[in-house]
């Protein structure tokens, strides 16, 4: 673990919770932004709003009016400590943040820092800690990392806002999907019942930090390269909540085969003892009315956990990455979960 001097108990005990599983539920957020304009009318001069609010999209897309054929996509995403070390949590909020952008299909060009943080509980050497993990990351993606906002809070959080661009005609998004498709996803479920068992023991899961810190950027340009034009990233909540979220969007019903979904090692033992996350539960709850399935709840769980920088779930087939079920036409269910 990176050295924090002067900081006293661990990182993720100045949190209420950890990582992306702090959202607000899936069914809380909707109702909020419901009301809300969607694309609308354009400002004179600010290009075409391509992908806003509508479907649930992991980033805003607006067409650059110098550069025809190109989109600029806009993203900002921050969260509470998921692991101790402020340096890896540093580095896995920026992962996380530059995910939205390689979701869309795109290149991430620009960040800048967000940061809260508690000033008369930890020292600033820590904060600069999690700062060098962000830059780090953003330096390993060819993204510059230029200035940002802080703020004195109760808790700490951190992130990014990031500015990116992207092939208008080779867009990912929520709401293209068609039926008969696979479904691919390129990251192992599991950090969040690893996390939630790391904040309640100490217990340290490098399994969890790689997956966490590892950028969905070769993943993003396999999945364009293939021809595909929907995905998402599975974050916070969960993939039966991201793939409900990307079948309503696209009029389909997705199928999963359950057996075909890899997880993290430790993480089936993390949910037998009990680490499962609030975010995680609440998932699932959201997701249930549209649900079909006959598995157990437990298998449920893992399937909603929540994920901190988690991988994307791609409607096509992406090199390397295991088909873990396909969409299919509307038959009434949303999302069907069985074993094949």
């Amino acid at each position: 673990m990176t050295a924090t001097p002067q900081q006293t108990g661990r990182l993720t005990s100045y949190a209420h919770g950890g990582g992306c599983a702090c959202k607000i539920p899936p069914g809380e957020l909707e109702a909020v932004l419901a009301g809300l304009p969607g694309r609308g009318t354009a400002p004179a001069g600010a290009g075409t709003l391509l992908v806003g609010l509508d479907d649930g999209d992991d980033a805003a897309v607006v067409t650059s009016p110098a550069t025809p054929g190109v989109g600029l996509v806009a993203t900002a995403d921050f969260f509470t400590p998921v692991v101790d070390d402020p340096y890896d949590w540093g580095r896995i909020a920026a992962t996380n943040a530059l995910s939205d952008v390689y979701a869309m299909g795109g290149t991430p060009l620009v960040a800048v820092n967000l940061l809260c943080w508690p000033r008369d509980l930890l020292p600033m050497e820590v904060a600069a800690e999690v700062l060098r993990g962000g830059a780090d990351v953003g330096r390993l993606a060819g993204c510059h990392v230029a200035g940002g906002h802080s703020v004195d809070d109760p808790e700490p959080k951190y992130g990014m806002a990031v500015t990116g661009l992207v092939d208008v005609e080779r867009l990912l998004r929520n709401d293209a999907g068609v039926a008969g498709v696979p479904l691919s996803l390129t990251k192992p479920l599991g950090v969040g019942v690893l996390n939630s068992r790391h904040k309640a023991t100490g217990e340290v899961f490098p399994q969890a930090v790689e997956a966490m810190t590892t950028l969905n950027a070769e993943a993003s340009r396999a999945a364009v390269a293939a021809g595909a034009r929907a995905a998402t990233d599975v974050t916070g909540f969960g993939l039966l909540g991201h793939l409900l979220k990307m079948a309503r969007a696209s009029g389909v019903d997705a199928v999963v085969d359950a057996a075909a979904v890899p997880y993290l090692d430790g993480a089936r033992d993390a949910l037998r003892d009990g680490h499962v996350s609030g975010g995680t539960r609440r998932n699932l709850d959201w997701v249930r009315p549209h649900l079909a399935s006959r598995l157990p709840e437990d298998e449920l769980l893992l399937l909603a956990d929540a994920q901190t920088s988690g991988g994307l779930l791609v409607a096509g087939e992406v090199p390397g990455a295991p088909v873990v079920g396909e969409l299919v036409p509307r038959r009434g269910a949303a999302v069907e979960v069985h074993v094949r």
